[in-house]
Formats: C-alpha cells, structure tokens, sequence
C-alpha cells in the first residue's frame, strides 16, 4: 500500500491520512471511510494491525476516493519522535571521497522540524552559502522496540519513503567544531514522501534505483545494492542505544553525486528545482527559494 497524509483545499487546518490507489491516482480518505481511524499517520502506526487492516479495507472498498486536484500531499510523517541518519553508507560515496568503508554505522540526527512536504520549498538560510542535496532511502518505524535483533528488524518497519538530507556543508564541516547537527538542522532541510510504501509493496529495498536531478540534469544517480549497512543492521545497530518508536524516521545515507564533492562544488540557488526519485516509491520535487 501507498500510505500518505495530506489536507484538503481549503481545509488547511486539517491533516488526514488516505491510501494512494497508485502512484499519483487517486486517494481514498481513510478518515472518511472510518471516522473511528486517527487522522495522522503516526496515528495510525500506533494502532499497529488495526490501523493497517483498515486502511487495506478502505482500498479496496474503493469508496471515499479524492481526486488529487482536490488535495495537497503533506509529508507521511509530521512530528516524529526522532530523525535518525547514517553517514557515509554508500560504497560509491565513500569511493567519491577517498574515505575509507566505515566498520559500523555513523550515526547523527535531524531534528524534527526539517521534516517538509513532498513538493514544498527548500528555504536557503540567510547563515549559510553552502547548501547541498542528497537524495536518500528512508523508512519509519512501525512499532516499538528496543534491541532489535536484525533477523527480527524488518518486521518493526512500517514502510519507506523517498528523503532530500539537505546539508549546509560549511556548518557541517568547517563550524560548530565540524560536529554535523547544525548543518544538517536548518528549517525545511528534510523533504519527505510522496508516500510511506508499505514493506510488502517494495520487493527489495536494497536493490532499488536512486536518483536527484537537478533543474532537469542528473546529479546523483546510483542503486540502493551500495549501502554498506543495510535497513536490518541500522535498526539492530540503533536499538542498542534507544527505543525506536512508531513513527521514527530513519535515512539510510546517499550515493555519489553531492555538489560539495564536485570541482568546483556547486550549491544551490534560489530558484533551483531538486527532485530526488527512488524505483518503485516515487518521486519528490522541491524549489529552492
């Protein structure tokens, strides 16, 4: 299934949570279909079963149905208890940067309030000169836990979701002691969505193409086949030192391809248009003002 959030016009104020029929049809409102359903995403993940038994129901009832035109797609996930991230666990990217393979996951954070819509903008930052893209795979926690075993992990994700880790690469590796928080911190600098796509729905997410495009021209383009540590070694990895939670999003790290590694780097601009796409889970489009 294609779970996704979203209000409708002239109901800004309102989130609820629908099924996609397919990628970018219809949308049946689940609120709708069942007035008893939580009308957040997170909502519906701590339901468990329940909530994920309905929303099957309501898909196939095909009652309800939105037309896009009618609605704005939000971001799957708002508010969640924690952003996790895995630096440098792509293969390609460590190669890009004459670095070496790391032995175990290198893990910082965003905070929640990057978190964006699919097709909202990216807001530059006065302090900073340096924004970069990087397109990722990410996935939300399903239900709680706390170690994880990895031959039990997959089975605490809800689903996957297409990511921009939007970095200020000169917080992130000249200021704040080159401690990465800041920089990769700002408002806006986690696009999210279209849709959380369920485990069942996605035959292999670690051989799934990955691309960002940039105004039209590819910039990043490579295979999820190249994470060094794949969704089941980062639950078990970060479960050791915290309990995930339903909603908890996590990005699996990028491929080759950033602007800081070009020569010269590049950056983005007010005006750019980033979209960032992953086989079988869709596509994010973001500009840049």
């Amino acid at each position: 299934m294609r779970l996704v959030q979203f209000h409708r016009h002239g109901d800004e104020g309102a989130i609820r949570v629908g099924v996609e029929q397919d990628e970018g049809l219809g949308v049946v409102d689940l609120t709708t279909f069942d007035p008893s359903m939580p009308s957040t995403m997170r909502g519906l993940l701590e339901l468990g079963n329940k909530g994920i038994e309905c929303a099957q129901r309501a898909l196939s009832s095909g009652q309800c149905v939105l037309n896009r035109a009618d609605i704005k797609l939000l971001s799957p996930i708002l508010a969640p208890e924690k952003v996790v991230c895995v630096g440098m666990n792509y293969r390609d990217h460590c190669l890009e940067q004459n670095a070496p393979i790391p032995s175990e996951p290198i893990i910082f954070n965003k905070f929640p309030n990057v978190i964006t819509g699919p097709y909202d903008d990216i807001i530059l930052p006065s302090e900073s000169q340096e924004v970069d893209w990087e397109v990722e795979l990410a996935f939300v926690i399903g239900r709680s836990g706390k170690h994880i075993k990895e031959e039990d992990a997959l089975s605490y994700v809800a689903g996957f979701t297409v990511a921009n880790d939007v970095s200020a690469r000169d917080w992130q590796m000249k200021r704040n002691g080159k401690q990465w928080l800041l920089g990769k911190t700002f408002d806006t600098f986690c696009p999210l969505g279209p849709a959380l796509v369920t485990t069942d729905a996605v035959k292999d997410p670690h051989n799934l193409g990955i691309r960002c495009l940039v105004n039209g021209d590819t910039v990043q383009s490579s295979n999820t086949d190249q994470m060094i540590f794949k969704t089941e070694q980062i639950i078990a990895w970060v479960s050791q030192f915290v309990t995930l939670t339903p909603g908890d999003v996590f990005l699996t790290g990028t491929p080759p391809g950033v602007g800081v590694f070009r020569k010269p780097p590049v950056y983005l601009k007010k005006g750019d248009v980033v979209e960032c796409q992953i086989d079988q889970i869709g596509s994010i489009v973001n500009k840049v003002v």
